[in-house]
């Protein structure tokens, strides 16, 4: 894959491509805290058929520093990169926080998206959260703050993954971060959506996938209240925890290309 960047005021915004002719492409967006490597078995596995866009969310991996991560923010960066490839329409494969980033995306050029294809993430709609949930997000600054730093590694790595070499992954994601700058990162996703969302009216088609051990907050009760009100397909992924497509990539990958033949 080709590594490249844009830049904007906020700061530069790397990815990385595969251009092989394909009329489809797929963006792969990893979540919080997580950078292109979370999507390394999708990326090995779809490169010879798809053309393919993973990218270092803004203020994540390499894309850092940024200056003011937001959900819209990141949004505007990845129409800057699909300009610069000259994709019209794109099929969006978003993993927690990067299916915030598609819906974002979505509300601001629907045209652009031919589906969505989520992993482990949630509904950008208000009507799906409680006060109560929105005042424990609004608390998780100084909740993370309170853990040690090795410990809070481990605890993160622990909950998105059931597999070790899963773990292994997003432990070497978390890495790069200093505990401060983590502990931003994660308020600035988990709380700073809360302004942003907003009521969503998705035409395109959309799939939700979510690991049957994700214990990463309500994610598994969001997807089912998602999956009945709207009536979108859900997939519960055996095995599989948080990072589902990274613990079990072969039932994701099958999944995904069953979700694109569908298109």
């Amino acid at each position: 894959m080709q590594q490249k960047h844009i830049e904007s005021q906020r700061g530069r915004t790397f990815y990385w491509t595969v251009d092989n002719g394909s009329p489809i492409t797929l963006v792969f967006l990893p979540g919080l805290s997580a950078d292109h490597d979370l999507f390394r078995n999708q990326t090995e596995e779809f490169c010879r058929e798809y053309s393919l866009i993973v990218w270092d969310a803004p203020a994540h991996g390499l894309s850092r520093p940024y200056d003011g991560f937001t959900y819209p923010n990141a949004a505007e960066e990845l129409r800057s990169i699909l300009d610069a490839e000259n994709i019209s329409r794109c099929v969006l494969v978003g993993q927690s926080g990067g299916g915030f980033v598609a819906q974002s995306f979505y509300r601001q050029y629907p045209e652009a998206v031919a589906g969505i294809f989520a992993i482990g993430t949630c509904p950008y709609d208000p009507s799906y959260y409680s006060k109560s949930d929105l005042f424990w997000l609004r608390q998780t600054k100084w909740m993370f703050g309170m853990y040690p730093d090795r410990a809070l590694r481990k605890a993160m790595a622990k909950v998105c993954a059931d597999t070790g070499p899963a773990r292994e992954n997003m432990l070497g994601m978390l890495s790069v971060y200093p505990k401060k700058e983590l502990c931003s990162l994660l308020y600035s996703g988990l709380a700073g959506f809360i302004p942003e969302i907003g009521p969503m009216d998705i035409r395109c088609p959309v799939w939700l996938t979510v690991g049957e051990h994700d214990r990463t907050g309500k994610v598994m009760t969001y997807n089912r209240m998602w999956h009945e009100k709207e009536g979108y397909p859900l997939y519960i992924i055996e095995g599989a925890a948080h990072n589902a497509n990274d613990d079990q990539p072969g039932r994701i990958n099958g999944l995904l290309r069953e979700f694109i033949g569908k298109l």
